[in-house]
């Protein structure tokens, strides 16, 4: 039914600590292909901002490239995120993990004063420009918040994220395990995920219902 319904998900590395998490990621794959679409990957080709022993949680002396590293969940088969076309897709999708506010963004340092990758400033805002759907999961919503400033969306329940999110013009609802928030003016569907304690289970269940949310605005 939705074969020709076609949604890029983007990454930002591999690992909740330091990139995509894993789950997330590979679960918002699982349930586009489960509802009858299609994917493309996607990753900006950009330094990690660091490196982290996910055994530890101690940061490493070594380097790694977003792109690459986001390349391990996509078997190979991405792109670099600035051959991403808003005219090509019919949503877009960001899984969460730290990656999003390292690396795709620098929210993990800077708060509500935080700056987005360009790339992935330019793909939200194409999207939003041609009234597309836009997806974010757990921390994820932090990039849309301080993209598109003025939508409704969720991280969970965590009152210091909300408080930045306010700050950047959102509106933040609470929610619990596999809820989500949609914003139908603005064509936006959130989730808490991780944000939130979740199984596994949870987390699929919260990234079908993002894709079926962002499928009905199609």
């Amino acid at each position: 039914m939705n074969s020709s319904k076609k949604i890029a998900v983007v990454l930002s590395g591999c690992g909740v600590y330091d990139g995509s998490e894993i789950h997330e990621a590979t679960l918002t794959l699982l349930a586009i292909k489960k509802l009858g679409a299609d994917y493309e990957i996607f990753a900006p080709d950009i330094d990690q901002h660091h490196v982290i022993n996910h055994v530890t949680g101690k940061e490493m002396n070594e380097k790694r490239n977003v792109l690459v590293e986001s390349a391990r969940i996509a078997r190979g088969k991405i792109k670099d995120l600035s051959d991403f076309k808003a005219s090509a897709f019919d949503g877009i999708i960001f899984p969460g993990g730290f990656g999003a506010a390292k690396n795709l963004s620098n929210y993990a340092f800077k708060g509500s004063h935080s700056i987005v990758n360009t790339e992935v400033k330019k793909a939200i805002t194409n999207m939003a420009s041609a009234h597309k759907p836009i997806g974010a999961l757990c921390i994820a919503p932090v990039l849309l918040a301080n993209v598109l400033g003025n939508v409704t969306l969720t991280i969970g329940q965590d009152n210091n994220t909300e408080k930045d999110l306010t700050k950047m013009g959102a509106t933040h609802i609470n929610t619990q395990p596999c809820e989500v928030v949609v914003d139908n003016k603005n064509k936006i569907v959130t989730t808490p995920c991780y944000m939130l304690e979740s199984s596994i289970v949870q987390i699929a269940e919260s990234a079908e219902n993002v894709v079926k949310e962002m499928i009905k605005m199609m």
